[in-house]
């Protein structure tokens, strides 16, 4: 894994969202998402526990916690998929359900079937159906669109491949190729660079970034800390409840970490950054152990 710069506040400002980059029709001081006091949960089990947070229109987010902690569940309820228990959610201006061509999902890469034989502008060309709707063929637009998109990321030229012959950086692409094809103003990633080695993470990361750039705000889940404070201009630490929400600088120090991952982390620091290690105290049959969990924040 590569060291990440935490000095991040010349990053923060070169990262704000120039407003007259922002295509849409909602107020500009209006969030792109603004989520209050949100419950919701699974047969009577609450999974989210009076969430409250705002992401800003041209922002990069990262919603950081460990497996279960709600973070799939948040995103589901943000799309619609999951209906809240209570509280409040505004997705570009509008209460409820958003308007499905103006936001794009990106699932976890685990959640889909590889080994169905379609291809790689097939699975593109799927993301037009929120635009188009699940009974009506795809036209020229739709295509070209398709394309655009593939374009974007880097596989066009693996169109028309099955996507079980794609590796895993390349699978990811063509789910991201999937999400960006109606040019949506939100884009919501799920463990958008989990697994992937440090140059494929970092081609992709360098994609959305590019996307911020062009006024798309962006939310992304990663229990994963190396990317969060190079790529993400706000942290939110969620573990069931929120346990931070700022700056990367802000919220990964040991007291927000320990309290989100439910474990002791340990801040190593070295050359400039700091490193964040998770602390395992064995019994007397061997030694205590320290493993490397992922670079942290400044303290």
């Amino acid at each position: 894994m590569q060291p990440v710069n935490l000095d991040s506040s010349a990053d923060e400002v070169d990262r704000q969202p120039k407003s007259d980059s922002v295509q849409d029709n909602t107020r500009i001081d209006q969030p792109a998402l603004d989520i209050q006091g949100l419950w919701a949960g699974y047969n009577h089990q609450p999974v989210l526990e009076d969430v409250s947070l705002q992401v800003g229109k041209g922002e990069i987010v990262g919603i950081i916690g460990p497996n279960g902690s709600g973070k799939s569940t948040l995103m589901k309820a943000v799309l619609g998929l999951v209906k809240p228990w209570r509280g409040k959610i505004s997705v570009l201006g509008q209460n409820g359900s958003p308007e499905r061509s103006r936001v794009g999902y990106m699932p976890q890469v685990e959640q889909v079937d590889w080994d169905f034989p379609v291809t790689v502008g097939d699975v593109a060309l799927m993301g037009r159906y929120a635009r188009r709707g699940l009974l009506r063929r795809a036209n020229q637009l739709d295509r070209e669109a398709a394309d655009a998109a593939l374009e974007r990321v880097g596989i066009f030229p693996l169109k028309q491949n099955l996507i079980g012959d794609l590796s895993g950086g390349q699978r990811r692409r063509v789910l991201l190729a999937r999400a960006l094809v109606n040019q949506p103003d939100l884009l919501l990633l799920d463990e958008p660079t989990a697994g992937m080695d440090a140059t494929a993470q970092h081609q992709l990361l360098d994609i959305i970034d590019a996307l911020r750039r062009e006024g798309t705000t962006v939310v992304l889940t990663t229990h994963d800390l190396s990317c969060v404070p190079e790529w993400c201009m706000k942290a939110a630490c969620l573990n069931r409840q929120l346990i931070a929400f700022g700056t990367p600088s802000e919220v990964l120090n040991e007291r927000v970490l320990s309290d989100t991952f439910g474990t002791h982390l340990l801040l190593v620091h070295m050359d400039g950054q700091a490193y964040a290690y998770q602390h395992h105290t064995h019994d007397s049959d061997g030694p205590d152990q320290d493993s490397y969990q992922a670079p942290a924040a400044n303290a």
